[in-house]
């Protein structure tokens, strides 16, 4: 597994028997971080992740509206937050084993001024990415620095990729109950459904027919509160685990024809994305729409893991 704490701290390269678990645009780092914009390899998306309605959050009753003149906020909608391709990540930890290898970077968020004037919420990353158990395992802790209680709506978005099938072959398990429906803008309307109502069989739905942004809630949980999420072909398969905490979950697996015009996502992957909450979460929750927003009180902290198991590979 490789990892880039100058682009995002991006774990853009996972490979089993020299073969390659994730998908990415370029083959190189290096055109990979000049035209990647943060697509490929498991991308972190922060403070907020996917898109906000407006150009502006909702915290703690108050509402936040952003400088769009800074330059750090991507669009009329804003979608995945500051910090995609942000080059301030420093390892604070590196350790290895005849068990397991793993290494820690930090985030200090409340050093920049402009993500400070758009999010203003004094807080500290840590995400230790460790390889253990035939898995990656990937824990994500967040404090906050500051005098009020902070929303926690970030997420990631990992690109998966098959080789022993043409996507057509694929299959999704969805672990959840409820599928929130969309506008044409891709944010959540308001209204739900139980998501039998879009797949017969969520446990294997095929992806031969399918064109996938679809937002989920309700996660299916085991006794441990774990949610499993899976994509395999013939014989490769990816299980994503997800941690309690994550709440929420995006399946992306755009048809190949609606994407082949734009090069920097073009090709077959699925995006099994965990997710702290829906898209548009703090908005929605302000707005009595949405009742699983999570916060972290002043002073203290958010932390949770998820797993990539691939296997067949």
């Amino acid at each position: 597994m490789s990892i880039c704490p100058s682009f995002g701290n991006n774990a853009f390269d996972l490979r089993v028997n020299g073969v390659e678990v994730l998908w990415r645009p370029y083959d190189s780092l290096e055109e990979f971080k000049a035209g990647g914009q943060g697509r490929g390899g498991i991308p972190f998306l922060a403070p907020w992740a996917n898109r906000l309605d407006e150009p502006a959050f909702y915290a703690n009753g108050r509402r936040f509206p952003f400088d769009m003149e800074i330059g750090n906020v991507r669009g009329p909608l804003p979608i995945h937050g500051l910090l995609m391709r942000t080059d301030r990540w420093q390892i604070v930890d590196v350790f290895a084993d005849d068990q397991q290898s793993s290494v820690t970077s930090r985030l200090e968020f409340f050093r920049a001024p402009l993500w400070m004037k758009q999010f203003p919420f004094a807080h500290a990353i840590d995400m230790t990415h460790r390889l253990f158990d035939g898995a990656v395992e990937v824990t994500t802790r967040i404090e906050n620095l500051s005098d009020d209680p902070m929303p926690v709506a970030v997420g990631f978005h990992p690109y998966f990729r098959l080789t022993d099938s043409p996507r057509a072959e694929w299959t999704v398990a969805i672990g959840a109950r409820t599928r929130w429906l969309l506008s044409d803008a891709k944010l959540p309307t308001g209204d739900t459904e139980p998501i039998e109502r879009t797949f017969e069989h969520p446990c294997a739905v095929s992806l031969r027919d399918q064109d996938l942004d679809h937002v989920f809630s309700d996660l299916v949980q085991d006794a441990g509160g774990k949610t499993v999420m899976s994509v395999w072909g013939v014989r490769q398969r990816v299980d994503v685990e997800f941690g309690a905490n994550f709440r929420a979950a995006v399946v992306y697996a755009p048809k190949q024809s609606r994407v082949s015009d734009d090069a920097s996502i073009r090709g077959d992957f699925v995006c099994i994305e965990p997710m702290t909450g829906i898209t548009n979460s703090m908005n929605l929750a302000h707005r009595g729409v949405y009742d699983d927003l999570q916060y972290i009180p002043p002073g203290g902290t958010w932390q949770e893991t998820f797993r990539v198991r691939p296997s067949g590979f």
